[in-house]
């Protein structure tokens, strides 16, 4: 997992000071956007159901495997369900080899996995919402990327809204108040 420094040059890259600015009357600190980001990053996990000590190894359906050196790329299949999702934010394997490709990831570390999982939400739009707070927005954007997102609709079991709210303030983020 990436340290608060490496994540605040991620955030620090990222970030367009335009938009907090017009997002917000004040904008956060850079560590209130380490502690958004962190705190999105360990809801995706909740909702997937891999938060905990073994999130970064976790198979779809629960299993573990035991190299980070690539995506293990293994089929379960679970009440009807086949599939290669595996890891904290449960990568299908064709999503891994393009994101390792695309951003030239080592490996499936858990370093790598949070780095690919920052730019699928930069991919939709929604890390500006997360920065600035507007999580339910976030959580919006990001709803087909993630099978356990309100309104994904991929059948597998989605978490209401207010269960991923409650999680993401619980884990160290902060909602935009107005």
């Amino acid at each position: 997992m990436l340290n608060k420094y490496q994540w605040t040059a991620i955030v620090a890259a990222l970030l367009l000071p335009g938009v907090l600015l017009a997002a917000t009357r004040r904008p956060p600190s850079l560590n209130q956007l380490y502690r958004n980001l962190r705190a999105f990053l360990q809801m995706i996990q909740y909702a997937e159901g891999t938060w905990g000590p073994n999130a970064y190894r976790m198979l779809f359906g629960g299993g573990l495997f035991n190299s980070y050196d690539q995506h293990p790329g293994i089929a379960v299949t679970r009440a009807c369900i086949t599939s290669t999702a595996a890891g904290a934010y449960q990568f299908l394997g064709s999503t891994w080899s393009s994101l390792q490709k695309d951003l030239k990831l080592p490996d499936f570390s858990p370093v790598s996995q949070d780095k690919a999982t920052v730019e699928l939400i930069r991919r939709k739009g929604a890390l500006p919402d997360i920065l600035s707070g507007r999580i339910a927005d976030a959580i919006y954007k990001c709803r087909k990327v993630w099978a356990s997102f309100p309104g994904a609709g991929y059948g597998q079991g989605e978490r209401p809204v207010t269960d991923l709210l409650r999680f993401y303030v619980q884990a160290g983020g902060q909602l935009l108040t107005t």
